[in-house]
């Protein structure tokens, strides 16, 4: 019997090839975004699952209640000496891994040549209490002071072959570069993984460099990972009275502090240790920090919406397809139902049919998502891999999907077949309804979302345009951001200077602690000051800084290299932050930071205005500059001339090389290094308009389909206007009037929509644009466009079609 419906199904597919082409295809696009954002959800909810004891791993975090008038928070960088501390005080803590994240980019020199890679440090027991795959070499890798662990990518890329063990590589630290051996190799890091490093060293010798020592015994210094391994049906996570004691030991003076200044009345600690299950570090989003920044669960049940959209509307398709080849295959149910087939056994056969349709369309969808894959990963910015051995749960997910579009995409035409009436159908009564209210409401609610999708890609593309071409408050064109970081920078950037100064393809030079953009870093520093806790962003740069970058200076003066006090006290201050300390142009130069620093008291000599140095999601906030004698300047910003940069960049390129010809040149543009601060927003326009686009083309494939059903229903009543005259632009005008109407419909209905959502989506933005009505209009002008095009096509086939044979069986 199966065999039977099999060999009809093949039969009728092979007689119908372009309708089973659009729908094999229609649903092959579907299935393949929605794998490749179900492979993207399987991937963000499984962080971490893959290691046997990830149910009893826990990372440490300080979780600060609100006060003060500030905002909470949980962070999870901790002090050096919290995990053998936990060890030492928790019976029910097995193991303590302390890791210190690759920061910034470290020299590293092998086979005589120098590059730079991101450099980690982590306790030995990271091999026991996590499961690492070591290709090669020790078990115990980081046993040794001077031993390193690669990865498999790391080892190909500095000696060109996977098995690197025994091999020597010298790592920049401090002023030296110290000798370490290659201990292991490790498969590369997988993509749901928190814990990510290219080159992993040992903590015991990380405690020895100067950043190290400095770290060792104080707990006022956070800047490290700690994560503890506890015994099974350990209560430690359930209650905070243990972490309570265990944070009241190690600083015994917090609380009375608090009491003190009126941030506590007793009752539970404001401030304390909470212990973050390992499967939940990715996404808990209350979190920020760590090498993978966390997600909120919320933006990825977003995709997986996106995508579900896409894969309803190539469902549609097909049931709206499914319907319109139903109309020449009334008499063949009918004649089936003569000789005997029940109800049950036509709707087997339509459903078989949808099944092999879905089966097809799987198989074309899986291969097509295969090929799509990087460039899905650069969208999502993840190194995903369709592996069943790292994603088990994916093998029956897409078995289930594959049923699932199946049933859902055949199931009303099976019924709508199998409930034929063999007298009507044989005296060709029967006519099927491609304008009943439920394949109208398919075609509405395909065109709700895919106009919705338009608008909303419209919107966000706006927002980034604004975004990346407001003005920040400061010139950043024609500025090139020279890297110094761990070269000797007190030396080489005089030198660095005074080499380009007699250039003239050069504006100017100035130097600074730290960049400006995505990825560059900020620092902040927090004081109590007149009673009230104040916070303010830092920055330390040289005096020429404010003047390159083209800072506006409101009152006071700037930093004077013939001052020398500058390098001593003297501070710059933005708008943000004299208001926040209630200060006005008139009396805030010459006023004193108190509490800033017990050594001594800085004093405002300017105020500049206001400029955006973090993304415009955010307010502008305190913040200061400083030239103090023991700054170093790490990243060189030098002003370029306007026009083509390549003479400026190869004078840049000349002077690194004379003055550090054992270092990289490493350099970047400041407009693009702010640019990426947007890369989020731009990644979301390029998904959902991706998802737009997709959807309105399934969507006009559906609406082909109905057109197409509509011109088989009304042949007749078409020849006979064709024989009494009527114009092709009138046949069209016939057959596209009532779907324009939906496609208005769907116009009103995803309207108002998108814009409740997309207004919401702005408000996460301190500086954001004001949506605008045209753009309405004009997504509402290219949906109906596109849609009376797609009618039209099949409109003017009708129109050009014999009439006679249309009248023949009249």
């Amino acid at each position: 019997m199966i065999r039977h419906y099999l060999k009809i199904t093949l039969r009728t597919l092979s007689r119908q090839k372009a309708l089973s082409f659009i729908n094999v295809f229609g649903l092959s696009v579907g299935i393949a975004c929605f794998s490749l954002f179900l492979l993207y959800a399987v991937n963000e909810f499984t962080f971490d699952r893959y290691h046997p004891n990830e149910k009893n791993i826990y990372r440490v975090c300080l979780k600060v209640a609100p006060m003060r008038g500030e905002n909470g928070f949980t962070a999870c960088y901790l002090p050096m000496p919290l995990g053998p501390a936990m060890k030492q005080d928790f019976p029910e803590v097995e193991s303590a891994v302390r890791m210190r994240d690759g920061w910034g980019y470290e020299f590293i020199k092998a086979n005589d040549e120098v590059t730079r890679m991101k450099v980690s440090y982590a306790d030995a027991e990271l091999f026991k209490v996590f499961s690492f795959h070591i290709l090669y070499g020790s078990v115990n890798p980081l046993k040794d002071l001077h031993s390193i662990v690669l990865t498999r990518k790391v080892a190909l890329q500095l000696f060109g072959q996977e098995n690197a063990v025994g091999k020597s590589v010298q790592i920049k630290s401090d002023n030296n570069f110290d000798p370490f051996i290659v201990s292991a190799v490790t498969a590369d890091n997988p993509s749901n993984s928190n814990i990510q490093f290219d080159v992993l060293g040992s903590f015991d010798y990380f405690m020895t460099t100067a950043s190290g020592i400095g770290s060792i015994n104080r707990w006022t210094r956070s800047g490290y990972l700690t994560y503890v391994q506890l015994r099974a049906g350990s209560k430690i996570p359930e209650g905070s009275v243990q972490l309570d004691k265990f944070r009241a030991k190690y600083y015994p003076e917090e609380l009375e502090d608090l009491r003190k200044e009126g941030s506590w009345k007793g009752g539970p600690s404001p401030v304390t240790y909470k212990l973050q299950p390992l499967r939940d570090i990715h996404t808990d989003a209350k979190v920020s920090g760590g090498p993978v920044e966390p997600v909120d669960p919320k933006n990825i049940w977003i995709l997986v919406g996106l995508a579900a959209a896409v894969l309803l509307i190539a469902c549609i398709n097909f049931t709206t397809l499914a319907i319109g080849r139903s109309a020449g295959r009334a008499k063949e149910v009918g004649v089936r139902k003569v000789i005997g087939s029940s109800k049950k056994q036509l709707i087997f056969q339509f459903l078989s049919e949808a099944l092999v349709l879905s089966v097809l369309s799987a198989i074309f969808g899986l291969l097509l998502a295969r090929f799509l894959l990087p460039y899905f990963n650069q969208l999502s910015g993840r190194e995903l891999n369709f592996s069943l051995a790292q994603f088990p749960i994916l093998g029956w997910m897409l078995a289930g999907l594959i049923l699932v579009v199946g049933l859902l995409a055949g199931s009303y035409p099976a019924l709508v077949l199998s409930s034929f009436r063999p007298v009507e159908v044989l005296k060709s009564k029967v006519r099927v309804g491609g304008s009943n209210i439920f394949t109208r409401s398919l075609v509405t609610l395909q065109f709700v979302l895919s106009i919705g999708l338009i608008i909303s890609t419209v919107i966000i593309l706006q927002q980034l345009k604004f975004m990346q071409d407001k003005n920040p408050g400061f010139n950043k064109d024609n500025i090139v951001v020279v890297d110094a970081d761990g070269t000797d920078t007190k030396g080489t950037y005089p030198l660095f200077k005074q080499a380009l100064s007699v250039q003239h393809s050069i504006a100017g030079v100035a130097g600074s602690d730290l960049g400006l953009g995505e990825g560059t870093g900020w620092s902040s520093s927090g004081f109590d000051y007149m009673g009230k806790h104040k916070s303010v962003f830092e920055y330390f740069v040289d005096n020429d800084y404010i003047g390159l970058m083209g800072i506006p200076v409101l009152a006071g003066r700037n930093f004077n290299r013939g001052i020398a006090s500058d390098t001593l006290t003297s501070v710059i201050i933005n708008e943000a932050m004299m208001n926040d300390f209630g200060w006005t142009l008139k009396n805030a130069v010459g006023q004193e930071l108190k509490g800033y620093s017990e050594q001594f008291t800085p004093v405002v000599i300017g105020v500049v205005k206001n400029f955006n140095f973090r993304p415009f999601s955010e307010k502008v906030g305190p913040q200061l500059f400083q030239q103090f004698h023991d700054y170093s300047a790490n990243k060189y910003f030098v002003r370029i001339k306007p026009g083509n940069p390549s003479a400026a960049l190869g004078e840049i390129k000349k002077a690194w090389t004379a003055i550090a010809p054992a270092f990289p040149f490493n350099y970047q543009f400041l407009d693009e290094s702010l640019d990426r601060f947007y890369h989020e927003e731009s990644r979301w326009s390029s998904i959902v308009g991706w998802a737009g686009g997709i959807s309105i083309f399934l969507a006009c494939l559906g609406l082909f389909g109905l057109t197409a059903l509509a011109a088989v229903n009304r042949k007749k009543e078409i020849g006979v206007r064709r024989v009494l005259g009527i114009s092709m632009p009138g046949v069209v005008t016939l057959l596209a009037k009532d779907f324009l109407k939906l496609v208005l419909i769907a116009l009103a209905i995803a309207t108002p929509l998108a814009w409740y959502f997309m207004n919401g989506w702005l408000k996460d933005f301190a500086y954001r644009i004001h949506i605008n009505w045209l753009v309405f209009l004009l997504t509402g002008l290219i949906a109906v466009g596109i849609a009376f095009l797609t009618i039209s096509f099949e409109a003017i086939r009708a129109a050009v079609s014999n009439p006679v044979r249309a009248l023949r069986n009249e």
